[in-house]
Protein backbone atom coordinates (compact mmCIF):
# COMPACT_ATOMS: atom_id res chain seq x y z
CA UNK A 1 0.00 0.00 0.00
CA UNK A 2 1.80 3.04 -1.25
CA UNK A 3 0.02 6.68 -1.89
CA UNK A 4 1.37 9.55 -2.78
CA UNK A 5 1.27 11.51 0.83
CA UNK A 6 3.28 7.95 1.97
CA UNK A 7 7.14 7.50 1.04
CA UNK A 8 8.24 4.04 0.79
CA UNK A 9 11.41 3.11 2.34
CA UNK A 10 11.14 -1.11 2.83
CA UNK A 11 13.54 -2.47 5.51
CA UNK A 12 16.27 -4.69 4.46
CA UNK A 13 14.40 -7.68 6.12
CA UNK A 14 10.84 -6.91 5.54
CA UNK A 15 10.51 -9.94 2.76
CA UNK A 16 11.42 -11.99 5.88
CA UNK A 17 8.36 -10.94 7.88
CA UNK A 18 5.10 -13.19 8.24
CA UNK A 19 2.26 -12.32 6.21
CA UNK A 20 -1.25 -11.79 6.77
CA UNK A 21 -4.99 -11.00 5.44
CA UNK A 22 -6.11 -7.90 4.85
CA UNK A 23 -9.45 -8.80 7.56
CA UNK A 24 -6.66 -9.58 10.48
CA UNK A 25 -5.86 -6.23 10.95
CA UNK A 26 -8.36 -4.98 13.90
CA UNK A 27 -6.12 -2.37 15.60
CA UNK A 28 -3.62 0.20 14.64
CA UNK A 29 -1.24 1.24 18.00
CA UNK A 30 0.50 4.83 17.96
CA UNK A 31 4.25 4.92 19.17
CA UNK A 32 7.01 7.47 19.48
CA UNK A 33 10.27 6.47 18.53
CA UNK A 34 11.82 7.88 21.78
CA UNK A 35 14.96 8.72 19.43
CA UNK A 36 16.20 12.24 18.38
CA UNK A 37 15.11 11.68 14.99
CA UNK A 38 14.28 9.73 11.90
CA UNK A 39 17.55 8.67 10.71
CA UNK A 40 18.35 7.43 14.66
CA UNK A 41 14.88 5.63 14.51
CA UNK A 42 15.86 4.07 10.58
CA UNK A 43 19.58 3.11 12.17
CA UNK A 44 17.54 1.02 15.38
CA UNK A 45 15.31 -0.29 12.57
CA UNK A 46 17.06 -1.70 10.74
CA UNK A 47 19.14 -3.82 13.37
CA UNK A 48 18.60 -7.68 13.79
CA UNK A 49 16.66 -8.43 17.28
CA UNK A 50 16.02 -11.95 16.11
CA UNK A 51 18.62 -14.06 14.48
CA UNK A 52 16.34 -16.84 13.45
CA UNK A 53 14.01 -15.03 11.54
CA UNK A 54 16.52 -12.36 10.73
CA UNK A 55 14.46 -9.92 11.61
CA UNK A 56 14.08 -6.29 13.60
CA UNK A 57 11.44 -4.72 15.93
CA UNK A 58 9.83 -1.57 13.73
CA UNK A 59 6.96 0.10 13.21
CA UNK A 60 4.36 -0.08 9.74
CA UNK A 61 4.83 3.75 9.36
CA UNK A 62 6.65 6.53 10.72
CA UNK A 63 5.80 10.11 10.64
CA UNK A 64 8.60 12.65 11.03
CA UNK A 65 7.81 16.25 12.92
CA UNK A 66 7.59 18.03 9.67
CA UNK A 67 4.60 15.58 8.61
CA UNK A 68 6.16 13.35 6.14
CA UNK A 69 4.95 9.53 5.99
CA UNK A 70 7.88 6.92 5.85
CA UNK A 71 5.94 3.29 5.27
CA UNK A 72 8.98 0.85 6.41
CA UNK A 73 6.75 -2.41 6.48
CA UNK A 74 3.80 -3.53 4.35
CA UNK A 75 0.49 -3.64 6.16
CA UNK A 76 -0.09 -7.03 5.02
CA UNK A 77 4.06 -8.16 6.76
CA UNK A 78 3.47 -8.24 10.77
CA UNK A 79 6.12 -6.11 12.16
CA UNK A 80 7.46 -6.30 15.64
CA UNK A 81 6.28 -3.03 17.28
CA UNK A 82 4.10 -4.85 20.21
CA UNK A 83 4.19 -7.35 22.78
CA UNK A 84 2.06 -10.17 22.07
CA UNK A 85 -0.09 -7.55 19.60
CA UNK A 86 1.67 -7.61 16.67
CA UNK A 87 -0.79 -10.10 14.34
CA UNK A 88 -3.37 -7.86 14.33
CA UNK A 89 -2.03 -4.22 14.13
CA UNK A 90 -0.49 -1.70 12.27
CA UNK A 91 2.42 0.18 14.37
CA UNK A 92 2.90 3.61 13.82
CA UNK A 93 5.55 5.69 14.74
CA UNK A 94 5.40 9.67 15.72
CA UNK A 95 9.05 10.84 15.88
CA UNK A 96 9.70 12.46 19.42
CA UNK A 97 12.46 12.06 21.96
CA UNK A 98 9.86 10.84 24.49
CA UNK A 99 12.57 9.99 27.40
CA UNK A 100 15.26 10.09 24.91
CA UNK A 101 17.73 9.03 25.89
CA UNK A 102 17.25 7.94 29.61
CA UNK A 103 14.38 5.62 28.76
CA UNK A 104 14.78 3.65 32.33
CA UNK A 105 15.96 6.37 34.37
CA UNK A 106 13.35 6.94 37.13
CA UNK A 107 13.97 10.59 37.38
CA UNK A 108 13.19 11.13 33.83
CA UNK A 109 10.22 9.83 33.53
CA UNK A 110 8.16 12.81 32.09
CA UNK A 111 8.83 13.75 28.30
CA UNK A 112 8.61 17.24 27.63
CA UNK A 113 8.50 17.31 23.63
CA UNK A 114 4.92 18.37 22.23
CA UNK A 115 3.52 17.07 18.95
CA UNK A 116 3.94 19.75 15.92
CA UNK A 117 0.46 20.36 14.90
CA UNK A 118 1.54 19.02 11.09
CA UNK A 119 2.51 15.78 12.26
CA UNK A 120 -0.90 15.25 13.88
CA UNK A 121 -2.71 16.38 11.06
CA UNK A 122 -0.30 13.43 8.70
CA UNK A 123 -1.47 11.02 11.09
CA UNK A 124 -5.56 11.41 11.08
CA UNK A 125 -4.83 11.76 7.41
CA UNK A 126 -3.04 8.10 7.81
CA UNK A 127 -5.86 7.17 9.59
CA UNK A 128 -8.27 8.05 7.46
CA UNK A 129 -6.66 5.61 4.59
CA UNK A 130 -6.16 2.98 7.00
CA UNK A 131 -9.75 2.56 7.81
CA UNK A 132 -10.90 2.95 4.20
CA UNK A 133 -8.32 0.61 3.00
CA UNK A 134 -8.96 -2.40 5.92
CA UNK A 135 -12.11 -3.18 6.75
CA UNK A 136 -12.05 -4.83 10.10
CA UNK A 137 -10.01 -1.79 11.20
CA UNK A 138 -11.82 -0.08 13.85
CA UNK A 139 -9.46 0.06 16.93
CA UNK A 140 -6.43 2.57 17.84
CA UNK A 141 -4.13 2.44 20.98
CA UNK A 142 -1.23 3.89 22.74
CA UNK A 143 1.85 1.45 23.26
CA UNK A 144 1.25 2.60 26.80
CA UNK A 145 -2.42 1.26 26.64
CA UNK A 146 -1.46 -2.14 25.81
CA UNK A 147 2.01 -2.71 27.39
CA UNK A 148 1.94 -1.99 30.81
CA UNK A 149 4.72 -3.91 32.39
CA UNK A 150 6.80 -2.20 34.89
CA UNK A 151 10.63 -2.55 35.11
CA UNK A 152 13.27 -1.58 37.59
CA UNK A 153 14.86 1.80 36.93
CA UNK A 154 18.25 2.07 35.63
CA UNK A 155 19.26 3.95 39.29
CA UNK A 156 17.69 2.49 41.40
CA UNK A 157 16.17 -1.30 40.92
CA UNK A 158 14.08 -0.60 44.06
CA UNK A 159 12.29 1.68 41.91
CA UNK A 160 9.75 0.65 38.83
CA UNK A 161 8.81 2.25 36.28
CA UNK A 162 6.48 1.55 33.20
CA UNK A 163 8.39 -0.07 30.57
CA UNK A 164 6.21 1.73 27.86
CA UNK A 165 4.90 5.12 28.35
CA UNK A 166 4.84 6.17 24.43
CA UNK A 167 2.75 8.03 22.76
CA UNK A 168 3.22 10.20 26.06
CA UNK A 169 1.40 12.62 28.13
CA UNK A 170 1.37 15.11 25.56
CA UNK A 171 -0.34 12.97 22.23
CA UNK A 172 -3.44 14.80 21.58
CA UNK A 173 -5.56 11.67 21.74
CA UNK A 174 -8.88 14.05 21.90
CA UNK A 175 -8.03 15.45 19.00
CA UNK A 176 -7.22 12.64 16.95
CA UNK A 177 -9.92 10.96 18.23
CA UNK A 178 -12.45 13.48 17.18
CA UNK A 179 -11.35 12.98 13.43
CA UNK A 180 -11.31 9.29 13.15
CA UNK A 181 -14.12 6.28 13.57
CA UNK A 182 -11.41 4.37 15.68
CA UNK A 183 -12.12 3.48 19.06
CA UNK A 184 -10.03 3.52 21.51
CA UNK A 185 -8.62 1.04 23.63
CA UNK A 186 -6.77 -0.43 26.31
CA UNK A 187 -5.02 -3.47 28.29
CA UNK A 188 -8.21 -4.25 29.44
CA UNK A 189 -10.25 -4.23 26.51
Amino acid sequence: MVNADITSRPLPYEGQLQSRMRGDIELVVIHCTELPDLVEAREYGEQIHYPQSGTGNSGHFYIDRDGRVEQWVDPLQIAHHVANMNRNSIGIELVNQGRYPSWYDSRHQQPDEHYPQIQIAALAALLKQLTKTFPNLGQIAGHQDLDTRKIPSEDDAAILIQRKIDPGPHFPWQEVLAGTTLQRVNANG
